[in-house]
């Protein structure tokens, strides 16, 4: 497991939790964006593979997530969580001058990282989505229809078929096992609407990789969101028979491979 170390910052809502996992002299700098209802600390396994890459690797609890402040799970507008992954950014830079930077996101983190690069696509080498909420979430609408959306918790055992992964997760007190809040569904329709005519990534090296038995965040629904902003340089992976946190699956060193070939190819330097 790679060191890391926790520091926060005033978000735009409140304490932000950051955690960075350092490496001297990186070749690139990594900054993860984890999805709902989850936090950072997830993300160790990636976080090391990561640093033995040569990255230095930058994460935050989103506002209502993790050891974040904010009532659990509420975000009322996701331009302030973009906002609060820029300012991890911008450490990330001060700390590290001249670095390329690479954006890797998750589920939801995926959303907030697509309208990152619609937002910031300038300053970015790449970018990485993950199953990501993009384009059509049947989930949204349904839940919508309901004054006070039903108490429908995630089954554990769609995020992977590595039985462990959905037991720790069913066992973690900073997930948020709780109903979805109708503020925050309203919030993520408003941030889809947002990103699907945000326009396109543009010439930004861009990584797509999604499990086929992915009945969380479906396939088709998210194939729909990314061929509206792709742009010109779009890599896709999509993995037979893994479920939704393909960096937690079975098969999860093979996507971390495929993760860190496509960022070799977009740093300026080559490989490691």
């Amino acid at each position: 497991m790679a060191e890391s170390r926790e520091h926060t910052f005033t978000g735009a809502k409140g304490r932000i939790t950051v955690r960075a996992w350092p490496r001297d002299l990186p070749r690139y700098l990594a900054i993860l964006v984890h999805g709902y209802g989850e936090h950072i600390g997830r993300y160790e396994y990636v976080a090391g593979r990561l640093v033995r890459h040569g990255a230095a690797v930058y994460g935050l609890d989103h506002m209502g997530h993790g050891r974040s402040e904010g009532d659990r799970a509420l975000i009322e507008d996701f331009e302030d969580v973009v906002t609060d992954v820029h300012t991890v950014e911008e450490q990330a830079r001060a700390d590290h001058p001249g670095v390329p930077v690479v954006v890797i996101g998750h589920s939801m983190g995926g959303m907030i990282a697509a309208r990152y690069a619609q937002r910031y696509a300038s300053g970015l080498t790449a970018l990485v989505l993950s199953g990501p909420v993009i384009g059509e979430w049947a989930i949204v609408p349904e839940l919508l229809t309901y004054e006070e959306p039903p108490d429908t918790p995630i089954d554990p055992a769609t995020l992977s078929r590595d039985p462990s992964v959905g037991a720790a997760y069913a066992e973690d007190p900073l997930v948020w096992h709780g109903p979805f809040r109708r503020t925050t569904l309203d919030a993520f329709a408003t941030a889809l609407d947002t990103i699907a005519k945000g326009g396109t990534f543009g010439a930004l090296p861009t990584l797509w990789v999604h499990g086929e038995d992915d009945q969380l965040v479906p396939l088709p629904g998210s194939r729909s969101g990314i061929d509206a902003v792709r742009g010109g340089d779009l890599t896709e992976r999509i993995y037979p028979g893994a479920r939704h946190e393909v960096f937690n699956e079975t098969n999860k060193d093979e996507v971390l491979a495929d993760v860190t070939s496509f960022i070799d190819r977009t740093l300026p330097t080559g490989p490691f």
